[in-house]
């Protein structure tokens, strides 16, 4: 982590628990002079008192310099066996007293490092190459093939490989603003995305083809002749429940859905309006990405993989998963796969799966086919999903709502249940367990049995005691977000960067309607951002993400009926460029300064610029000094930025940030 900049410090000395060398060298040199004196004086008066000769000169001095190897050895003996006299613990005090020295002294030859540099350090960032317009660290499968991943692992994520990239993604030479919520919904800029004319016609899955290309647009109009396939579609889902049509998904339950290879997104654009959230997961791909789309229609997506390792989010996360031709080959691997769904699955949820395979007609046809059905059926089975409903290429199950369910199972039928070692709440690059996992958890709860949206993201006090945290301070957590989100609001306007500020006694300025969509807050706690937002009526969705190095509310938060994630922010976060309207941070720069060293704050806030859209906000709110330093770094960001002073007394700050719209030229 950067520390602060001390002014002033040019020309000091450092000086520890030691001497001062300067002043060491000095008292040596007077000591010297003093006993080459006193030397010459003795021997003046030897010279003068016994008149001997030269030979009894040398003599002395042979004398003198017997004593003084046996001063020496006396010294050493003495001190060999104080050493062996000392008890081994206290050897071990010595020892660790000694190596906190030695940490104290790389820590503070880290911050001179830092201070010495500063003049250098303080240019202002390049912009990058055009290869990194839509490029995403820790994605490179021929760099994981040539260090030797293989069996999906080469396409997973691993940011050990990658060297940070300090310089300013630049959008593409024709990109344009998105168009607002909910225009921005159906209608997307050619050229914001990587997408080619090709890739548009020959999208294959159900999701992906309710799209059209006009001209400089991609078009997902409800006009359009194949958008009721949507909505007919997620119609068939709900009856096959047993419900009267999707917006009942909300009296079932059903709040948050992740759907796997979501084409891109319009599951969860249609399904936005009746109050449910869908979250687009699927894997980095270099273009035409279902991800980087969905994301530019406004509506909740991240890079993720079931390749090899387990998803970023806690057991028992999501009320439905969906898959529609999802490109996943569940009877792959004895099944793990299906093992990380049920994880991830909410005790009574729905796993929605569409799929030739799942057509009984295609099993005369196909004998192979039939045989993968025939594992999957076999193994959910062995789960305790019961299948709800099957027509035509869809089939939905519904996990158990009983954990007794598993230990009923007849002996060897079926994965065993994970030990309480291997069911962790925090997955994060941890490989796909083979065991059924969750079903230890304090949190398993039905989803018929907790409270509908939108009453499920008040936590009362029963609720609160799973996750340890107290009504008082939850309920005061509400009240403060709801205040900040006000002055957030009437804040994110151009006009506080005019030189000319409001005069006492105007309004605030009313921001463009729905100026931000995408929101990413990157240390969410309980999730009060989120919440205050839906309360003032925005019509935003928040990424929550929960520091790995932090405590991990991700669970809370996800019960709550929102979407989130665990990251490492000392690492690229599993996005494209040009993803979020605003970013937020409150008290991320404390926590990262608690684990010093491990990245610096301009790698973090170079992330943050990689992610954020041109004109869009960052909002950090921390102590003076932690806001102070981050200050000088956004003008080497070339962002337009502004301290405010919360309230007096306070040692906290707001920093508010503007990214500019800088164009790459044309070449």
């Amino acid at each position: 982590m950067s520390r602060p900049l001390l002014r002033g410090v040019s020309g000091m000395r450092i000086s520890g628990n030691g001497h001062d060398p300067w002043d060491s060298e000095m008292k040596e040199r007077n000591e010297k002079e003093d006993l080459e004196k006193d030397h010459s004086t003795d021997q003046s008066y030897l010279a003068l008192s016994s008149g001997t000769p030269r030979s009894r000169q040398n003599f002395t001095m042979l004398v003198l310099k017997f004593s003084l190897i046996a001063i020496v050895f006396l010294a050493l003996t003495g001190s060999f066996w104080w050493t062996i006299s000392i008890s081994t613990s206290s050897r071990g005090h010595i020892y660790h007293g000694y190596r906190r020295l030695q940490e104290q002294l790389v820590s503070d030859l880290w911050d001179i490092g830092e201070i010495s540099l500063g003049s250098s350090r303080s240019k202002d960032l390049e912009f990058c190459s055009e290869d990194f317009e839509n490029y995403v660290p820790c994605f490179n499968e021929s760099q994981n093939l040539a260090l030797g991943y293989s069996n999906g692992d080469e396409v997973d994520r691993h940011c050990g490989q990658d060297l940070k990239q300090h310089c300013l993604v630049l959008p593409p030479v024709k990109y344009r603003i998105p168009l607002r919520w909910p225009t921005g919904r159906d209608v997307i800029w050619v050229s914001n995305v990587k997408i080619t004319a090709q890739e548009v016609l020959s999208s294959g899955s159900l999701t992906k083809r309710m799209m059209m290309l006009e001209e400089e647009q991609i078009s997902f109009r409800s006009a359009s002749l194949m958008f009721d396939g949507v909505e007919d579609y997620s119609h068939q889902i709900a009856e096959m429940i047993g419900l009267r049509n999707e917006s009942n998904f909300i009296l079932a339950g059903v709040r948050t859905i992740l759907d796997i290879g979501c084409g891109y997104g319009s599951f969860g654009a249609h399904l936005f309006s009746k109050e449910l959230l869908t979250m687009c997961i699927a894997n980095y791909e270099a273009s035409g990405s279902q991800v980087q789309l969905t994301l530019e229609r406004g509506l909740p997506a991240m890079i993720g993989s079931f390749a090899s390792k387990q998803l970023p989010y806690p057991s028992l996360s999501f009320d439905m998963l969906h898959c529609a031709r999802c490109g996943i080959d569940w009877d792959q691997k004895d099944g793990i796969v299906l093992l990380e769904v049920d994880r991830v699955l909410k005790p009574g949820g729905y796993f929605v799966w569409t799929s030739p395979l799942t057509n009984p007609q295609a099993f005369l046809r196909n004998k192979e086919n039939q045989k993968r059905w025939n594992f999957v059926r076999d193994f959910v089975e062995n789960l305790c999903w019961e299948l709800v409903s099957q027509q035509d290429e869809t089939v939905v199950w519904k996990k158990t709502s009983k954990a007794s369910c598993y230990s009923s199972r007849k002996p060897g039928s079926g994965p065993s249940i994970c030990s309480k070692g291997n069911d962790v709440e925090s997955p994060y690059y941890r490989p796909l367990q083979p065991c059924i996992g969750g079903t230890r958890n304090r949190r398993w709860i039905p989803i018929e049995e907790r409270r509908n949206w939108p009453s499920r993201a008040n936590l009362n006090k029963n609720e609160l005691a799973v996750y340890g945290v107290h009504p008082e301070e939850f309920a005061e957590d509400t009240e403060n977000w709801k205040t900040a989100v006000g002055n957030f609001w009437s804040l994110l306007s151009p006009l506080i960067f005019s030189d000319h500020p409001k005069r006492p006694g105007d309004e605030d300025p009313s921001p463009p309607y729905n100026m931000v969509r995408n929101v990413l807050d990157m240390n969410a706690h309980f999730g009060g951002f989120n919440s205050a937002l839906l309360e003032k009526g925005k019509s935003v969705w928040v990424m929550n993400v929960v520091p790995t190095i932090g405590t991990n509310y991700l669970p809370m938060i996800l019960d709550r009926g929102f979407v989130g994630v665990l990251h490492d922010w000392c690492e690229a976060f599993p996005t494209y460029p040009r993803t979020y309207d605003l970013v937020h941070a409150e008290g991320l720069l404390s926590l990262e300064s608690g684990h010093r060293h491990r990245c610096t704050t301009l790698d973090i806030f170079t992330e943050i610029d990689r992610i954020l859209r041109p004109e869009g906000w960052v909002i950090i709110r921390d102590t003076a000094r932690l806001i102070e330093s981050a200050r000088a770094l956004t003008t080497r960001l070339k962002w337009d930025a502004r301290v405010i002073e919360i309230e007096r007394n306070s040692d906290e700050r707001l920093l508010i940030c503007q990214k500019p719209f800088f164009k790459r030229q044309a070449s």
